[in-house]
């Protein structure tokens, strides 16, 4: 999807921006790959994990250039026009679209980004318009209703922004864990980068991190990290995103098996996909799906797409340690979100479950995989 280039300066990241195109069709929703290798070894343990970009549901962009243009009769108009998308897109239906992936995944952990808590109230500007919405409940309120009880089991914050009065919001990137089936250690980090953007505008300011946690899942124990890289294709971005992956690489340290989930903000062979996989993690994308594109991102800002028109692939599920013999890894990726049957009713159309499609992999670990 293409984004202006005020995504560079902050705010806009809450997009999932990223400029690069690929050219070329879509390939076909072939039928799911099947877990390979091993599937009945003594021992053998299972690992599911999801990443999974929730969407602020509009484009800010847009905003903030209004906001920063000498004009301000731009601005009113500006916020309502998003205003406008953010309805159409309304986050409390597309939660239960995102639960019910949950549902048919069963990932024992999932890590979100563009989780948001949006405060809307323009009565001051005599406009009668609120919006309250709080992701991270509606989300786990509608997992509940299909009988699953996912916690938090870390979360950072990436964004506060108040750029106007009677706007607020805040992004965070949290790690969910399936409560009945993962037990969660003390070890939780939850870091802002030493590299960020910063305070981009008054009232805005962005500074990204990561969360992880140590897990046990299926009799093993698991480094399990999440994060949001920044975004953008403005000069100096692609080395902030160099900087910042191998933060978080050195933050997980040595630990094996380990799991990196999230939005990279950076395609396959990129200077931070380098950075990543130096660190002895692997694409599980690339490794169990060669030659499958699996794009993540983007569908148009108001989501009224009747196909997916996805192009890139940055977001991941790296894996240390992880699986057989030589470090390779067995088990299944797929993609969730990316078909037209997976839209649901919106309050004006039929509305994707958010503008990047997610990353599912289950991983089978051959006994004596334990934590270092």
């Amino acid at each position: 999807m293409h984004r202006s280039a005020a995504c560079a300066l902050g705010m806009l990241a809450l997009a999932g921006c990223y400029d690069a195109q690929l050219a070329g069709p879509r390939p076909s929703a072939a039928a799911r790959p099947t877990l390979s290798a091993n599937p009945t070894a003594p021992g053998a343990r299972t690992i599911t994990v999801m990443t999974r970009n929730l969407y602020i549901g509009a484009d800010v962009d847009q905003v903030i250039g209004a906001l920063a243009s000498p004009d301000p009769n731009d601005d009113v108009p500006a916020l309502l026009a998003a205003i406008a998308v953010l309805q159409r897109t309304d986050f409390p239906t597309r939660a239960g679209a995102l639960a019910d992936e949950i549902a048919r995944a069963r990932p024992h952990v999932v890590g979100l980004q563009e989780v948001d808590q949006l405060h809307i109230d323009l009565s001051g500007l005599g406009l009668p318009v609120q919006i309250e919405q709080n992701f991270l409940p509606l989300l786990q309120a509608a997992l509940a209703t299909r009988g699953l009880r996912y916690a938090v089991a870390g979360q950072v914050t990436n964004l506060t922004a108040t750029p106007v009065p009677g706007i607020s919001i805040t992004d965070h990137d949290v790690i969910l864990v399936d409560a009945n089936r993962v037990t969660v250690g003390p070890n939780v980090t939850a870091q802002r980068f030493t590299l960020n953007i910063g305070t981009v505008a008054p009232g805005v300011d962005l500074k990204r991190g990561w969360v992880a946690i140590d897990a046990t899942i299926d009799g093993m124990s698991v480094r399990v990290g999440s994060t949001h890289l920044e975004s953008g294709d403005a000069a100096g971005l692609a080395a902030l995103r160099v900087a910042q992956a191998a933060e978080l690489v050195g933050s997980i340290g040595t630990t094996s098996p380990a799991i990196l989930l999230g939005d990279f903000n950076d395609m396959p062979g990129s200077s931070m996909y380098g950075v990543v996989t130096s660190g002895g993690f692997t694409d599980s994308w690339a490794a169990l799906r060669p030659g499958a594109r699996g794009f993540t991102c983007c569908e148009v800002a108001d989501l009224s797409n009747h196909v997916a028109v996805l192009n890139q692939r940055i977001d991941y599920v790296f894996a240390r340690g992880i699986g057989g013999p030589n470090g390779s890894l067995l088990g299944v990726v797929t993609i969730v979100g990316d078909q037209p049957g997976d839209r649901v009713p919106g309050p004006s159309y039929p509305i994707w479950p958010s503008d990047h499609a997610g990353v599912v992999a289950t991983f089978r670990a051959l006994p004596d995989v334990a934590l270092n």
